[in-house]
């Protein structure tokens, strides 16, 4: 809470948080090289496509 104005704030920013983190946050041990390239390029579509 330090760095956050009110508690409004910090839920809007952790909300917002909860549902990008899912697409950037990879288990990279658990998949092959190939197919994390694919997650990563599609996580990175999906994230351009929302902030546009």
């Amino acid at each position: 809470m330090r760095n956050f104005k009110s508690v409004r704030q910090a839920q809007r920013f952790l909300g917002v948080h909860a549902a990008v983190s899912n697409l950037f946050n990879l288990g990279r041990h658990l998949v092959k090289a190939k197919h994390y390239r694919d997650l990563r390029i599609s996580a990175f579509n999906e994230w351009s496509r929302a902030v546009a």
